[in-house]
């Protein structure tokens, strides 16, 4: 992908309108206390013209997201499908990053919100390369473990894509860029591994695939996706209870999201995984996942809606 260019036309409320016609009002709740909801989408460049990778699974996700609030909308999954498309068409975008999000106007003031609040869903997108740098699934990265904890089950809901939970997020980011790492990861409050700050970890030990329980992360569909790739190629995945100790000894580790599809890491702090680079397992789920986004894997097909 090229540089970061933002959409011209986006799809705001069921009708394409001008970016700079789509605001939020100063007033949105979502702006002063977080109670949003949004995905993260690829559309990639096939022989086909451009596809979008899992749509109807992300958008499913962002109706459950504003489930959690007790929210409602307009829009059925199809609409916002439909949505997506339209705004990539638009565009003409040959491959991009696509960002739904679902937000409260400036009607509600207030910690409290009233039964049924009803979310407002724009859609906009933009050119975005490799999250990681451009040679970051060639060499891998280096993470860092975070000081910040993923929060308790209790005090957030982890499977719901909500835009005030990434201030965490946001923070352990930028811990571990500021200590020279590229990503961070966290620890649940128990201090097993939960994920990246926008991302679900892989480690591979001999031979086998292992990645944390869902309990305190967000399970996201390119994790899924994984499974479902590793499992083609004869790999068996098991989620775990993992700790630090797991990291340091793996043969391999990798992040899975849609923003940083399948990026090997190199090093966790400061001790080299493996070899120091993407392992032979990484490398061939890259592989197949990048073929598959791509059109060239028929058995997945399914998984491209294309423009």
């Amino acid at each position: 992908m090229s540089q970061n260019i933002d959409a011209r036309m986006v799809w705001h409320e069921g009708k394409l309108v001008s970016y700079d016609k789509a605001a939020v009002p100063l007033l949105s709740h979502t702006l002063h206390y977080g109670t949003g909801a949004f995905e993260g989408i690829r559309a990639y460049r096939t022989a086909k013209g451009p596809a979008i990778f899992r749509a109807k699974e992300h958008l499913s996700r962002l109706v459950d997201s504003i489930k959690a609030f007790g929210g409602t909308f307009d829009h059925s999954v199809d609409q916002l499908v439909d949505g997506v498309c339209q705004v990539v068409k638009a565009n003409k975008f040959e491959e991009c990053y696509i960002r739904p999000i679902a937000y409260l106007d400036d009607q509600i003031k207030g910690l409290k919100l009233p039964p049924n609040p009803k979310f407002l869903v724009s859609i906009a997108a933009w050119n975005w390369g490799k999250y990681l740098g451009d040679d970051a699934q060639v060499k891998g990265i280096r993470v860092k473990t975070s000081s910040f904890r993923r929060g308790d089950i209790g005090s957030t809901m982890p499977a719901a894509k909500i835009t005030g939970a990434y201030v965490n997020s946001v923070l352990a980011r930028k811990e571990a860029n500021d200590n020279g790492a590229d990503e961070a990861i966290l620890l649940d409050p128990q201090g097993y591994v939960a994920e990246g700050s926008g991302e679900n970890i892989f480690l591979v030990k001999n031979g086998k695939l292992y990645t944390p329980n869902a309990q305190h992360i967000l399970p996201g569909i390119t994790r899924s996706s994984v499974f479902e790739l590793a499992q083609h190629l004869g790999l068996q995945v098991a989620e775990a209870g993992l700790t630090r100790n797991d990291l340091y000894l793996a043969d391999e580790l990798f992040f899975s999201g849609t923003a940083v599809e399948v990026t090997g890491i190199r090093e966790i702090d400061g001790r080299p995984v493996g070899e120091g680079n993407p392992g032979p397992i990484t490398r061939k789920l890259g592989e197949l996942f990048f073929k598959v986004t791509e059109g060239k894997e028929p058995k997945f097909g399914h998984w491209l809606t294309h423009v």
